[in-house]
């Protein structure tokens, strides 16, 4: 935005088209629905300034996806690309957020997870816990009886539940809604960038910053293949594809200057990341992920215990 002034975009896609072709930014599959504000508040405790942007984001989304939630609760008749009229519902299928914004969608705190009941002290658990579900975020916010316009008492009674003080949800009217199933892992954030500031940076600490630059430095180029003459410990301002590029070597290139447990947890991260990234998921995909999250949780005490 011009002036100094910044939003947040909320855009508009179907599931119903092909992911080849949503994915592409020159398909256009995505439709800009609204710019959502970003203010500046005059509230002295940063707490409650987050409380507050937290609950316009969430009004504005209930003003601006009322339409879609009344359409889910009767219908609206749609045609479809041979004239075809049909009575058509809009649930809300997904939400591609990355974590801080889908733990706030979800009104929960930040280190808590918005998709299960595990805080921070349990995310190293290697079972599932129980989904966050609406039904119980909405009893949890329905016990509160502090006075929502009390900022500092209702964000004290709501931190006993690890919420973040929304009360009124903007998904709470939306039928067949739920976070814990509609928020969805975004490949930027969750894949590449979780790869090059965690995976990538305990690889750098186990093989070493100059070797494993090295090591990087004397592969062959290859045609359509990121060479990384410099190393990649220097690398600043790098995008999703260059996290991707990284990704294509650096199993190899630790082998033989780490621990036989240290490769495989990071291996068996990079299949889970790879795995989640197939068009056409299936039962037989989703075994094999919980496979390669289960043989990294086997392994992983070695990234801890190496000083990674």
């Amino acid at each position: 935005m011009t002036g100094a002034r910044i939003t947040h975009p909320l855009l508009l896609g179907l599931t119903n088209i092909c992911m080849c072709t949503r994915t592409k930014l020159s398909s256009k599959a995505f439709l800009l629905m609204a710019l959502l504000p970003i203010p500046n508040y005059l509230h002295p405790n940063k707490h409650m300034q987050g409380m507050l942007e937290d609950r316009l984001i969430h009004q504005c989304l209930s003003i601006v996806l009322q339409p879609l939630m009344k359409a889910a609760k009767v219908g609206i008749m749609m045609s479809d690309l041979v004239g075809n009229v049909w009575h058509c519902f809009t649930p809300l299928a997904a939400y591609i957020v990355n974590t801080p914004e889908a733990a706030m969608l979800a009104c929960v705190c930040r280190k808590t997870s918005p998709f299960t009941m595990a805080s921070y002290l349990q995310f190293g658990d290697i079972f599932r816990h129980p989904s966050h579900t609406r039904s119980i975020t909405l009893d949890q916010l329905d016990s509160i009886t502090v006075d929502p316009n009390n900022l500092e008492a209702y964000f004290d009674a709501c931190a006993e539940y690890r919420l973040n003080s929304v009360c009124t949800p903007f998904w709470m009217n939306w039928p067949l809604t739920d976070p814990s199933i509609f928020l969805m892992s975004e490949p930027l954030h969750h894949w590449h960038k979780e790869f090059f500031d965690h995976d990538c940076q305990w690889c750098l600490t186990i093989v070493g910053t100059s070797e494993l630059d090295f090591r990087f430095l004397i592969l062959q180029p290859i045609t359509g293949y990121c060479h990384f003459t410099g190393g990649i410990s220097r690398l600043k301002q790098v995008t999703g594809r260059g996290h991707h590029d990284i990704q294509h070597y650096i199993v190899g290139l630790i082998s033989g200057a780490a621990l036989c447990h240290f490769i495989i947890a990071v291996c068996a991260l990079m299949d889970v990341q790879y795995l989640a990234q197939s068009p056409t998921p299936d039962d037989d995909l989703l075994a094999s992920i919980d496979q390669a999250l289960l043989t990294f949780h086997e392994h992983k005490d070695i990234i801890l215990t190496s000083g990674a």
